[in-house]
């Protein structure tokens, strides 16, 4: 249920190779600021799953940790903001997400991701079949708070400005380097900046049939430590 500050309990998703610990700085901070924190480790975090089954990761960790009815906050970093999206978008997420942030992820893609041939790295390249698939509705996330927040010095997000969505809330930050992102000041005031935000009050069902999945796999999580 929400925490005495009637927040929404808010789930952090890390971006590949990382795991929950590169919240080390965020997850405290929120804490805080008088949210509670969980947290996630997709397994295995290398990209040799596809996107969509780690995104049934997030969903599996999502309906085993709340009540049906308690509604929550997300915010997915670097690929564990394409992982997010697709929870949102097809996995029916945007039936209890009402304030989802991506923080530097690839959603247009990034050309680093040519330099590796593990499947999630295929589906991160710019054009790819599941980038052109999640893009065609992603009008779909006007109806909750969405905000995509990126700087122009990222490094791992080639070009930069892919991290840019034509929808929701579009936040620059002057902040150098890819890493920084998820602990400097200015990327913290702005995850609980979008954290506050008053709700939109329209609400929508997502009506599109999930792709098969495997059978659900234990994750990790911490509930509102660090």
């Amino acid at each position: 249920m929400n925490n005495q500050n009637n927040r929404n309990p808010v789930v952090l998703v890390h971006g590949i190779i990382r795991t929950s610990s590169v919240f080390r700085t965020l997850a405290p901070y929120l804490i805080q600021q008088g949210w509670s924190v969980y947290l996630i480790d997709l397994k295995p975090n290398n990209a040799t799953l596809p996107l969509e089954e780690m995104a049934a990761q997030v969903r599996d960790f999502i309906n085993k940790t709340f009540p049906p009815e308690q509604p929550i906050d997300l915010v997915g970093l670097s690929m564990g903001g394409l992982v997010t999206r697709y929870y949102v978008q097809r996995l029916g997420g945007m039936n209890r997400v009402q304030r989802f942030i991506t923080i530097s992820a690839p959603n247009q893609g990034t050309w680093l991701a040519y330099f590796w041939h593990s499947h999630a790295c295929v589906q991160m390249r710019p054009g790819s079949v599941f980038l052109e698939d999640l893009n065609q509705d992603v009008q779909i996330l006007e109806h909750i708070n969405f905000t995509s927040l990126w700087t122009a010095w990222d490094f791992i997000i080639i070009p930069a400005r892919n991290s840019q969505m034509p929808v929701g809330r579009d936040v620059k930050l002057s902040i150098f380097a890819h890493a920084f992102m998820v602990v400097h000041p200015r990327s913290l005031a702005a995850v609980v900046a979008a954290l506050s935000e008053p709700i939109k009050c329209e609400h929508v069902k997502h009506d599109r049939q999930p792709l098969p999945t495997p059978a659900p796999q234990k994750s990790l999580h911490d509930g509102g430590k660090t």
